[in-house]
């Protein structure tokens, strides 16, 4: 079973590029970050002609999630929040959408921007691990055999080097981001790819050439619970997304189970 997220920066403008690289690696679950559309705006057709489902969570043109699932699979227990996801002016944004798959639960997630250190969206931002942090770690108290994986855009860049130079940024790489980041590691998540693929880039802006330049940074990821990570056996960024016609300007990352 293959697992991947790609924040696709608009499913409706990307729609052929998610198909083509469906269509090429035959991922069977593709979490899916910044649909910006709703439910009954997403490009269904051009999924099911290659043989894959959707489901989708969006409320207007901005966030949105979804998943993209090979057509045998049977997704179950559908979450369109988890539990205590914090509010956004009095909203409930369409930042978390949680299925399992075969025994899998993942949730594909587009963590909040945070914007400024002193932006109300960054304290948004940190409520917003911090609740995550702490119901995945119930759930895994409850059943330390759970198989669970969050996957998708962080909005954190966890090390120095996952960005091209520190001194550009104020946001994603300060203090309290980075901690809220790590505390996935102490209820016992792992990020298996940065083990298996530790020098790529997962993001690179549009502006300033930055892709040419590997001017980029590392903020896309899946954390998976142990019983899941021992299931791994191959991880792969797929860099090359980032090339070509209308690209995303995050490419997808690869999870590979046994």
């Amino acid at each position: 079973m293959q697992i991947a997220t790609w924040n696709v920066n608009s499913a409706r403008a990307r729609a052929e590029r998610i198909t083509q690289f469906l269509t090429r690696t035959q991922v069977d679950v593709l979490a899916m970050q910044e649909i910006k559309c709703k439910p009954e705006q997403f490009p269904y057709a051009a999924f099911e002609a290659i043989g894959y489902k959707v489901i989708a969570h969006g409320l207007n043109q901005w966030n949105g999630v979804a998943f993209a699932y090979k057509d045998h699979l049977e997704p179950e227990d559908i979450e369109h929040s988890f539990s205590g996801q914090p509010e956004f002016k009095e909203t409930v944004e369409a930042r978390a959408l949680g299925a399992t798959f075969e025994g899998v639960r993942i949730w594909s997630l587009y963590v909040p921007h945070g914007r400024g250190l002193d932006d109300p969206h960054m304290q948004y931002k940190l409520d917003f691990l911090d609740r995550l942090t702490a119901t995945t770690a119930e759930q895994l108290e409850m059943n330390p055999e759970l198989e669970i994986a969050l996957v998708g855009d962080f909005n954190v860049a966890p090390l120095d080097s996952d960005v091209y130079d520190l001194s550009l940024f104020e946001t994603h790489v300060s203090e309290p981001e980075r901690d809220a980041f790590e505390a996935f590691e102490q209820i016992g998540l792992t990020d298996k790819v940065r083990e298996l693929v530790p020098d790529i880039y997962t993001y690179w802006d549009y502006k300033d050439l930055c892709f040419p330049k590997n001017n980029g940074m590392r903020i896309d990821f899946l954390l998976t619970s142990e019983a899941l990570t021992e299931r791994i056996t191959a991880a792969s960024i797929e860099r090359d997304e980032r090339k070509g016609e209308l690209p995303s300007d995050h490419v997808p990352v690869v999870l590979t189970l046994s």
